[in-house]
């Protein structure tokens, strides 16, 4: 590993800078920048909306371990104080402010209680302090544990200063007090960029790199495996090692954890050594199964950047969020990515790019056709198409689950959260998949609020199962273990290719010339439930339509306008519709597989994907038959 892949993965600590105008001093940081962020944690789901990650405070009604950090000060003066946060759950018109938080000073907090005015992210004013010359430490307090937030901080002794609100301002002032420099790091030359680390992108990522090509693997969170990693918790679905290429899904299973189709797989090949182990360890220890929402360790976090690690031409850069790209004549020339916790930029230049972040945000940052919605009937001719078009996507799962303890369990009461009864209250201890929400809201541009709108139905249900139900003695013991921080999502943009997979492609069997990897799950559409309390929808059903096993064309796998650009995962080339059996991660581990064939051809013929398929499609054949080499 090179010393710039060690120090991009690892770049960590208080980004701090003093500007002194006219004798006036501002010292600004933000709070994803401090040295320690104790119990706090990044959260970058909204960092291209707010040009910048945030830290939050998510205890589950337990106050956090405080985040500190030192600020260095040139002249002991009196300061004049500001915070960037908000109160999130006022856009719902209710009281309490749940999120709020103090800020201290050498140990000592102001009066101010940050975290209790505006609906939207706005400066609160926090008084005045004296900092002394040298380094003086400052820390956010938690006061609560459910979801406080603080973005930036301001001290400056000029009392005229008014801190940027719009965001085009925001952006010109952070960069300037952050010493950012104007052109970004270079971060090198690859074969191929592959922006997202979930499933898809980790099979990208090593299929590449097994074929000999450079790989740089950019993932915007602290792990690998996206809506498989612990910070999400979903299960891998869907089948692998299936006709035409059965050699395909062998790298996901090498990168998977133990999960029921592992287990159903083995199940139908009792006799390889493999079966024998799976079922075993499955047997002694059911609680290895990969179930949705379960403990951490379930998901294997380690195993994913272990293996990653180990391919000598990956180089791994965590915590760096893609927000630029440069393009020229339809092709992607570079993507510029910034660190989630510094916000220092680097510059990433490649032959070939891969989109798996899932949102497409690669796609949409070079330009790339993409969809959003459904497709109405006429367009597509789907019998499960709507008759007009709209912008209903599949929604987001905030899940959660609890743990029975030996001594009784508090619960704080949560006025400001969501107010179930008798009638309306979920007698439950775990939130599966189907807590979603968001059908109608934009995926990328809504998510704080998605989230949020979750986190008040899960915490007004919890209240009332410990705090007011009749039953309330059966939970006394049950503590509430894990909520997610970090949505799941099903559906955002969909990416546009030289084939647009359709429901009755897959339900006709329709054989296309370029049919790769196989996908099994039925076609799963989710819906959303209403509710008896009058507010939007937090459960989903699914309505799912079997299908017999269905071989997706290469074709869907890039795009149609920016020719260097290859797609894998949940934004593929598919309506609606089709989206709801491609989108599993196994399928998606597989698509992540091809993708990574078919960029070695490229750079090896000195071709773009669509040529693959115009010029080199049996030599893509014979990738597939043979499937990703193990690792040596």
């Amino acid at each position: 590993m090179n010393n710039f892949k060690i120090a991009a993965i690892f770049i960590f600590g208080c980004v701090i800078s003093l500007k002194t105008v006219a004798q006036k001093e501002v010292i600004y940081i933000e709070a994803e920048s401090f040295k320690k962020h104790g119990g706090w944690l990044v959260d970058q789901q909204s960092i291209d909306q707010m040009g910048s990650s945030f830290l939050l405070a998510h205890g589950l009604g337990v106050p956090v371990e405080d985040a500190e950090t030192l600020i260095k000060v040139e002249n002991t003066a009196e300061y004049f104080v500001w915070v960037r946060t908000r109160d999130w759950v006022a856009p719902w018109n209710v009281k309490g402010a749940p999120g709020k938080f103090q800020l201290l000073i050498k140990n000592k907090p102001l009066e101010t209680v940050f975290g209790t005015e505006g609906a939207e992210w706005n400066w609160q004013y926090g008084g005045k302090v004296k900092l002394t010359k040298g380094d003086n430490k400052i820390a956010l307090h938690d006061l609560t544990g459910f979801e406080g937030r603080c973005d930036a901080i301001i001290f400056t002794t000029d009392s005229n200063f008014k801190p940027p609100v719009n965001a085009k301002n925001m952006a010109n002032f952070r960069r300037k007090n952050l010493d950012l420099p104007k052109n970004p790091v270079n971060a090198g030359e690859y074969d191929i960029v592959v922006v997202g680390g979930g499933m898809a992108g980790i099979c990208a990522a090593i299929s590449a790199a097994r074929q000999g090509l450079t790989v740089a693997l950019i993932q915007n969170r602290p792990v690998l495996g996206g809506n498989n990693s612990s910070e999400v918790r979903v299960g891998l679905s869907g089948l692998i090692i299936q006709n035409a290429y059965p050699e395909l899904g062998k790298l996901v299973n090498e990168i998977g954890p133990i999960g029921h189709w592992n287990l159903w797989e083995a199940k139908q090949n009792p006799d390889l050594e493999q079966s024998k182990k799976i079922i075993k360890t499955l047997e002694e220890h059911p609680e290895k199964i990969e179930h949705n929402a379960g403990p951490a360790s379930n998901y294997n976090d380690n195993k994913k950047q272990r293996i990653v690690e180990g391919e000598e031409s990956i180089s791994l850069f965590l915590n760096m969020h893609v927000f630029k790209a440069k393009s020229k004549k339809g092709l992607i020339e570079s993507v510029t990515a910034k660190n989630i916790k510094t916000g220092e930029e680097f510059q990433f230049k490649g032959k070939v790019f891969a989109d798996c972040t899932g949102d497409g945000n690669l796609g949409f940052l070079s330009g790339a056709d993409f969809r959003v919605g459904r497709e109405s009937k006429k367009e597509t001719g789907e019998f499960r198409a709507p008759e007009n078009a709209d912008n209903m996507v599949m929604g987001t799962s905030v899940q959660w689950n609890s743990v029975e303890e030996n001594i009784v369990s508090d619960f704080p009461e949560c006025p400001w959260a969501v107010q179930f009864d008798e009638n309306t209250f979920h007698n439950l201890t775990k939130g599966d998949w189907n807590w979603e929400t968001g059908f109608y809201r934009d995926q990328i541009n809504d998510i704080e609020q998605i989230k949020d709108h979750a986190y008040r139905v899960v915490y007004g249900n919890w209240d009332y199962l410990k705090n007011k139900s009749k039953n309330k003695n059966d939970f006394a013991n049950r503590k509430l273990s894990w909520v997610a921080h970090i949505g799941g999502k099903r559906e955002s943009r969909r990416l546009l290719g030289d084939v647009i997979l359709k429901e009755q492609d897959i339900l006709n069997q329709i054989v296309f010339p370029d049919a790769t990897i196989t996908t099994t799950w039925g076609i799963d559409l989710h819906y959303p439930i209403e509710n008896d309390l009058g507010i939007e929808s937090y459960l989903s059903r699914a309505d799912i339509k079997d299908i017999e096993p269905y071989e997706i064309p290469y074709r869907c796998l890039y795009s149609r306008n920016v020719n260097n650009l290859f797609m894998a995962g949940r934004n593929i080339s598919v309506t609606h519709v089709a989206l709801g059996t491609v989108r599993v991660m196994r399928t998606t581990g597989m698509m992540g597989e091809v993708v990574g064939m078919a960029a070695t051809i490229c750079i090896q013929e000195d071709c773009l994907p669509r040529e693959v398929y115009l010029n080199d499609l049996d030599l893509l054949k014979s990738y597939l038959i043979e499937g990703v080499p193990a690792k040596n």
